[in-house]
């Protein structure tokens, strides 16, 4: 709702200043709101990611990776799941192991307790193992398996989801959360001003 209150604003606001014919307050304004429509993505950031969290040794951790990798290769099992299992099995983390090692499902950017793992949820390639990435809790690798309104990191394919290619998925369009539907916003502005003009008909 916010979003379309902003392109309201900013369509009003065009208008007032074209016909004032002032087009150095018209770029400033369109800044402006470049600026607010930039930190509403940003609010809107969603992102799944699961991890597994390893003592202090870099080895270790680089051969778990590679054997989960082999694992989804050899036994055609798709990735999220032998990542899971690993977790289960491996990670030092008790808050999250038993869950497969998922840190939590379409959070936003600040959810992480370490900084350094948050800000690597929304950093590092969607649908591969990655790390290991240090920090004062040990090593942690880390699976990002869907993010949403990263247009500029993922693309249209948000989302990993089993596929043909020896058990490692497949990226895939997933829905983008909080993103503007020019059809959907023209349609709700329509409903919107008839039921007022026939109710005011009604109240008049």
């Amino acid at each position: 709702m916010t979003v379309f209150r902003i392109s309201a604003i900013t369509n009003l606001i065009t208008w007032i200043l074209l016909l004032n014919n002032n087009q150095t307050s018209c770029a400033f304004i369109f800044e402006a709101f470049e600026k607010i429509q930039d930190d509403l993505n940003a609010l809107t950031r969603r992102v799944t990611t699961r991890h597994i969290l390893l003592p202090r040794n870099r080895e270790i951790a680089l051969t778990l990776k590679q054997k989960i990798r082999s694992q989804c290769i050899e036994s055609d099992r798709f990735l999220i799941d032998v990542f899971e299992e690993a977790a289960k099995k491996y990670s030092k983390d008790e808050s999250t192991n038993f869950r497969g090692g998922l840190l939590g499902e379409l959070v936003p950017q600040g959810y992480c307790r370490s900084e350094e793992l948050d800000r690597a949820c929304f950093e590092l390639p969607l649908g591969t193992i990655e790390g290991p990435l240090e920090t004062s809790y040990g090593y942690h690798l880390i699976l990002v398996s869907e993010r949403t309104n990263c247009p500029k990191l993922d693309g249209p394919n948000t989302k990993l989801v089993p596929g043909n290619n020896s058990g490692l998925g497949e990226l895939a369009a997933s829905e983008q959360v909080g993103k503007l539907n020019l059809g959907n916003f023209v349609v709700f502005q329509v409903a919107f001003w008839l039921f007022v003009v026939v109710l005011g008909g009604f109240v008049a």
